[in-house]
């Protein structure tokens, strides 16, 4: 399962979303201001910064802000 560390005021979390639903890709959502541990894991592979939207794929591996071309890649990736 692909997991979105989000805010709700984050614009470049909504445009991920959008593209993300648009190209079928499915997804939970984790707010990091509601949850301390998503913070945590969002600091802990952003230097100590809380940089949204970050990705985790299911093989732990995570992406800071990543164009939609790059979640698909990634996604092939793992797949392949």
């Amino acid at each position: 399962m692909l997991t979105m560390y989000s805010t709700p005021w984050c614009g470049y979390c909504h445009r991920l979303k959008s593209q993300l639903d648009r190209e079928g890709i499915g997804y939970e959502v984790v707010d990091i201001e509601q949850d301390p541990k998503a913070a945590e894991f969002v600091m802990g592979v952003n230097g100590g910064n809380q940089t949204v939207p970050t990705l985790r794929f299911a093989d732990g591996s995570a992406l800071t802000n990543p164009s939609i071309t790059q979640v698909k890649q990634h996604l092939e990736t793992l797949n392949a």
